[in-house]
């Protein structure tokens, strides 16, 4: 009965911390979580350490389950098509309004909205672009199922064909960038136009980024230059063998693919936890 008591305890007393608005409150939530499945299986087994360690371990293994059912099917275009698109109902992206607002203010000016559909998932872009800032601006909406989210991108491209993005994209790239595209990923808690774009230009200061050497955006090719970004990131990934054609104008992940794809999972879990 203790030892049930102890169980239930930590349960509890986890599920509190992860109900705390402080990000620090609820990574300690997460941990008393594992804490709580460790004494569960330690408990079960009759005190022996090593299977209270598989009962945390099996955690960092929950995304198996959907790499080897839905993820392993998945067929994706080895080419893509943006479209012309509506904007979707503001009331399912509230904050990616405000964004576009505030690119509008910080002297951005609207290009187009687009979109398209990668395995199942929509993402629409609203795009925009700034030539003093020589910068593209982009308000992006994704919606898979019953989840739905919004993120802001700020993108330089310099001389030497590198690409230098500064982004509150919530998640790990499930696909490996090629060397010439840079990524600066900050909290996905920071919905501030303003402040990402600070994020963006200190970024390209702390990378000796020169802004003499950013070329201007053209309105114009900025969808083929989206389309080029991910063709050039599919050819990187088939190059490293993250994932394979299918013969039919398609691809999938492989084994090393889904090896990849676990890793992003279980830092996702850890960052956002």
């Amino acid at each position: 009965m203790r030892s049930c008591l102890i169980v239930v305890g930590l349960f509890v007393l986890a599920i509190a911390l992860r109900s705390a608005r402080k990000a620090l409150v609820r990574k300690l939530g997460a941990l008393v979580f594992l804490a709580a499945s460790f004494m569960a299986f330690f408990y079960l087994s009759s005190g022996c350490w090593w299977v209270g360690l598989i009962g945390v371990a099996l955690w960092f293994f929950l995304p198996w389950v959907e790499l080897l059912t839905r993820i392993r099917r998945m067929r994706l275009p080895m080419e893509n098509r943006l479209k012309q698109k509506e904007v979707p109902d503001p009331s399912f992206f509230p904050n990616a309004v405000e964004a576009a607002g505030a690119m509008e203010d910080a002297g951005f000016d609207h290009v187009d909205d687009c979109g398209w559909e990668w395995g199942g998932m929509k993402q629409f872009f609203r795009l925009f672009w700034h030539p003093e800032e020589r910068a593209v601006g982009a308000v992006c909406l994704c919606e898979q199922g019953e989840v739905a989210f919004a993120f802001i991108s700020v993108t330089s491209r310099d001389k030497k064909g590198r690409i230098w993005r500064t982004t509150n994209f919530p998640f790990s790239a499930t696909l490996k960038c090629p060397p010439q595209m840079k990524w600066n990923h900050v909290p996905c808690e920071r919905a501030c136009f303003h402040q990402i774009l600070k994020d963006h230009h200190e970024f390209l200061r702390r990378s000796n980024v020169d802004p003499d050497t950013l070329l201007m955006p053209d309105p114009d090719e900025i969808e083929d230059s989206i389309e080029t970004e991910m063709q050039s990131q599919i050819r990187h990934n088939l190059e490293a063998g993250i994932i394979r054609e299918t013969g039919d104008g398609h691809f999938e992940y492989s084994f090393r693919g889904l090896l990849f794809l676990w890793g992003q999972f279980v830092k996702d879990m850890v960052r956002l936890c």
